[in-house]
């Protein structure tokens, strides 16, 4: 049963989002009401209100989210990690400093709610590695892009 968790990101969820290895799903609709989910590796908190993420400036979830300006965006992880934020969406860099294909997105939280059960619990969430060094090296960057915005904005 959803839970009702306020408009702070928990501590758990910070510290996911921090590692660099968190993974989430965001939900979209297109101006045609269709839906559209998109995984998203590269996430960082701004404070406890926020979260800042980058995504291509082509993919239909930029586009979506762009028009739209809601989201919503899932959460799955090791240690019974289990949320959706519902977020306001705004454009802070485009481009992204890292990669002119990469746009800097802030989710503003409207709402977020534990998706724990009662019955069951999430021991592993989706877990990624690398498919080359560039990747690693793009990845990295865009992160640390990330990091550094909070600390300017």
């Amino acid at each position: 049963m959803a839970k009702h968790v306020g408009v702070k990101l928990p501590e758990d969820l910070i510290e996911l989002l921090k590692s660099g290895k968190a993974v989430a799903v965001l939900a979209t609709f297109s101006e045609k009401g269709l839906p559209h989910t998109t995984p998203l590796q590269c996430m960082y908190p701004k404070g406890q209100e926020s979260i800042l993420l980058t995504i291509h400036k082509d993919h239909q979830g930029y586009h979506n989210m762009v028009w739209q300006k809601k989201v919503m965006i899932s959460f799955l992880a090791a240690g019974n990690v289990a949320y959706s934020i519902l977020g306001r969406v705004g454009v802070v860099r485009a481009p992204s400093m890292v990669h002119p294909l990469m746009n800097v997105v802030r989710v503003d939280i409207i709402d977020i709610k534990s998706d724990r059960s009662v019955l069951t619990k999430v021991d592993s969430g989706v877990q990624w590695s690398y498919t080359s060094w560039e990747a690693e090296e793009l990845l990295n960057g865009l992160f640390n892009e990330l990091k550094e915005i909070t600390k300017t904005m």
